[in-house]
């Protein structure tokens, strides 16, 4: 087994239902006046016609949102996790918190009446993904419902820069966590909420963020600056800076280190997840206090795992294996 966690972390994020379906035509999209290959975000009554007109295909459910995929990632390698999120009173809530329970992870939910937020994954025949995302509850997550004795039985807090947008969380949950002592972890997301929020991250991130995860479009659009240079400006802000780079792997800066992991010469199926999964290996080298370079090997090595299978969540069958490896890591020399 891995050298044990000496950090717990909590994750603070959307709680969205993954419901991936496949279809038999994109005629489907068509008739559902949906863009191929895009991400919409719809109300309720779109998100059930869409799951009313495609009700006898083949589909798949599991708990989504970036931050739930880390988190269960983590918790998969032995780290002690918990998870907040906010859902309905629906058969998805329901679902949604006992896959999150399963896991092993402690769950905080926020319960409200009412459908709970999920993502729909219509999948092509060619395995082009056209997203429509109803956010629900999740988007409702205020820190007033967040109790101060969740937060104080963690050492370090993950949140996803999707957050940012909702005002009654995202900053006031920040300033409680630091005042607390608490380490944070961000991960930027999305290049949109990057260039739509620039400013306000530009005051967060020096004041609030210990580790930030962001890829390489992320990082420039907050920068500037291409991956290796924008790197290095970041980790002037915080402790920490990871910058995954696609197909040439990713960078890791601390101080004035800077250290290159190399992307593994496996060809994806599918590369959901890989940066959530990614963001879960650095977190537990680092709470388990590995080296810079040994916690990014470790982020690349899950990567590695997840974009061999069709969504964001390693195969369990495969997770004996990735802790022999990660023990590898970890005794290895840098």
């Amino acid at each position: 087994m891995p050298k044990k966690s000496k950090m717990k972390i909590l994750g603070i994020g959307n709680a969205l239902l993954d419901i991936l379906l496949k279809l038999e035509s994109d005629d489907a999209l068509n008739q559902l006046e949906m863009r191929k290959g895009a991400m919409d975000l719809i109300d309720a009554d779109r998100m059930k016609a869409i799951h009313r007109l495609q009700s006898a295909l083949e589909r798949n459910e599991a708990p989504g949102g970036s931050v739930c995929n880390t988190i269960r990632a983590l918790s998969n390698l032995g780290a002690e996790t918990g998870y907040i999120g906010k859902i309905g009173s629906d058969h998805s809530g329901s679902f949604y918190e006992q896959a999150v329970r399963q896991a092993g992870v402690k769950p905080y939910f926020v319960h409200t009446e009412g459908i709970s937020g999920c993502s729909t994954v219509l999948i092509s025949p060619d395995g082009e993904r056209t997203m429509a995302t109803y956010l629900g509850p999740a988007e409702t997550l205020s820190a007033d419902e967040i109790a101060d004795e969740t937060l104080r039985g963690y050492d370090c807090v993950y949140i996803e820069g999707y957050l940012i947008s909702n005002s009654a969380l995202f900053l006031p949950v920040l300033q409680r966590v630091k005042r607390m002592g608490l380490k944070v972890a961000l991960d930027l997301s999305n290049f949109n909420i990057v260039n739509g929020y620039n400013s306000l991250l530009h005051n967060v991130i020096p004041e609030y963020v210990d580790i930030l995860f962001s890829n390489e479009s992320e990082a420039e659009a907050y920068t500037g600056l291409e991956a290796e240079n924008a790197i290095r400006e970041i980790v002037k802000q915080v402790d920490i800076s990871i910058v995954t780079i696609g197909a040439k792997g990713a960078l890791a800066a601390s101080g004035d280190a800077v250290v290159h992991v190399p992307a593994t010469n496996i060809k994806p199926v599918d590369t959901t997840g890989a940066g959530d999964n990614f963001a879960a290996g650095v977190l537990f080298g680092y709470s388990s206090g590995a080296s810079l370079l040994q916690s990014a090997k470790i982020g690349s090595l899950l990567s590695s795992y997840v974009i061999r299978t069709v969504g964001p969540q390693i195969p369990a069958d495969c997770w004996r294996e990735i802790k022999l490896n990660v023990l590898d890591i970890l005794h290895g020399q840098d």
